[in-house]
């Protein structure tokens, strides 16, 4: 196997960091131009390696090494492109960019299977309000009417988007993967937790992923002159939804120990006005974790705490349900290999969960699939300020290969 090339991973991260980058760090949305151009330019530095190139309706793309025998189902490996508004340049490129190199390392080597590197799209919600959009659709584990209508205010529909990429949204079932379509697959990423720098281990091998819940929380209160209504008379909704974006706070402590965690992401004003009592607002709620009871007490209290609201504040609060993912459990003989790799290699090595939703959480759907975590400064992601350095990147990549390398033989 050839070494990693660290100036190689340096210049290719580096280059995708251009595409979307603005003093507020970078944002480049799924489908959008920056997104298209990102990809292209990823594809002109690439095309040494000689790989096969195609995409599907969805604009997934999928880059394959042949093996010697084309007919058996290759190993899959790889990431997403996108990042969130004003986000950082490692969340997601880190395994698209190792899923590459670990392909050059293994260009000596002669293995019998074929290994895929997939590049999914939409796998950040910032865009359209749903997360892992590409992976979910291509693993059947949700319809495309689900997402079709999907958009932000003054944007264009994900049916839209899918159009102007060059896909088809109508036809996805030619996107659509089967079960035992790949051997396996495995996915490297950035952990955006801390544990792994302040443990000071390389690597961490995840069992398990949290899945998110994400919902909307419309109160619809009075929209009133902000001089001439009295305390006492206000319905106000927004005093209604900090009530709310509290409780979900205190709903998510309640349940620390088992690791759920709530986060209100947005909040919407209407009519967002400095002289005008707030007449509607909605909170995006995200709740996740890895034990489901946990997840459904945390909802639970939520709902009980916007029953009560709506019954002492006089609003209307209506809950609108955007995705329920089930916590996914990943293979546990990879889990293993990967461990025994981290041995071999003399690379220190953490079990772990994934706090954060990804792909590869839909992968199991058809094959056997794992992930691998390396960390990342201050464990800060979906910021600016999100950074790996090239060392835990590299570390990554080395063992990354070797399991492209048992699994492809």
């Amino acid at each position: 196997m050839l070494p990693v090339n660290k100036k190689r991973v340096e210049e290719l991260i580096g280059g995708l960091a251009k595409f979307g980058r603005t003093d507020a760090g970078i944002t480049r949305l799924a489908y959008t131009s920056t997104d298209k151009a990102a990809q292209m330019w990823l594809l002109k530095q690439i095309e040494y390696l000689n790989l096969e190139v195609r995409e599907d309706v969805l604009g997934n793309l999928f880059l394959r090494r042949p093996g010697l025998d084309p007919n058996i189902p290759p190993v899959a490996c790889g990431s997403h492109l996108d990042t969130v508004i004003h986000g950082g340049a490692y969340d997601g490129m880190c395994g698209v960019v190792g899923a590459l190199e670990a392909l050059h390392m293994l260009a000596d080597e002669t293995l019998r299977r074929s290994i895929e590197v997939i590049v999914f799209r939409a796998e950040e919600s910032s865009r359209f309000g749903f997360a892992t959009i590409g992976s979910k659709l291509i693993t059947g584990k949700a319809a495309p009417e689900k997402f079709a209508n999907a958009c932000r205010k003054d944007d264009i529909t994900f049916k839209e988007a899918v159009k102007e990429w060059g896909g088809d949204l109508e036809a996805y079932e030619k996107a659509l993967l089967k079960p035992g379509a790949y051997k396996c697959f495995a996915e490297m990423h950035i952990e955006q937790g801390k544990v792994l720098e302040e443990t000071g281990n390389q690597i961490g091998i995840v069992h398990n992923i949290a899945a998110p819940t994400r919902f909307k929380l419309h109160i619809t209160g009075t929209a009133d002159h902000s001089g001439a209504t009295p305390m006492g008379y206000r319905k106000d909704a927004l005093v209604s939804a900090a009530k709310l974006v509290l409780a979900v706070e205190t709903a998510a402590i309640n349940e620390k120990e088992n690791g759920t965690v709530g986060t209100v992401g947005i909040v919407e004003v209407d009519p967002g006005s400095i002289n005008v009592v707030p007449g509607k607002v909605t909170l995006w709620v995200d709740v996740r974790g890895v034990d489901t009871a946990s997840i459904q007490r945390t909802l639970k209290e939520i709902r009980q705490a916007a029953q009560g609201t709506a019954r002492t504040d006089g609003v209307e609060i209506r809950e609108e349900m955007l995705t329920s993912d089930k916590p996914v459990a990943l293979d546990e003989k990879l889990a293993a290999q990967s461990e025994a790799i981290c041995k071999e290699q003399k690379k220190s090595f953490l079990h772990m969960n994934s706090g954060a939703g990804h792909d590869a959480m839909h992968m199991p759907a058809i094959c056997p699939t794992t992930m691998l975590f390396i960390p990342c400064k201050g464990g800060i992601s979906h910021n600016p300020e999100e950074f790996a350095k090239t060392e835990a990147i590299c570390a990554g990549i080395e063992v990354l290969a070797d399991i492209l390398k048992r699994e492809a033989q």
